[in-house]
């Protein structure tokens, strides 16, 4: 697993997967879309924390530098 996320992709996706994760736990929303943001927001926490998003790979996209 290599890092294949830069630094403003990381962080872009931790906040929008707090974001995501609030609305969806403080039922800000409702119906399926809590699901949804949940869901969502979970990936993009992870893969922000983590650098590594498998998406990213299958596309053969890389923001990380070299």
């Amino acid at each position: 697993m290599k890092i294949n996320e830069g630094s403003l992709d990381r962080t872009l996706r931790v906040i929008a997967g707090l974001i995501l994760l609030a609305l969806g736990l403080l039922h800000v929303i409702g119906g399926v879309w809590v699901w949804v943001a949940v869901i969502f927001g979970a990936i993009l926490l992870v893969t922000g924390l983590i650098g590594f998003c498998p998406l990213y790979t299958l596309l053969k996209i890389n923001t990380a530098r070299k």
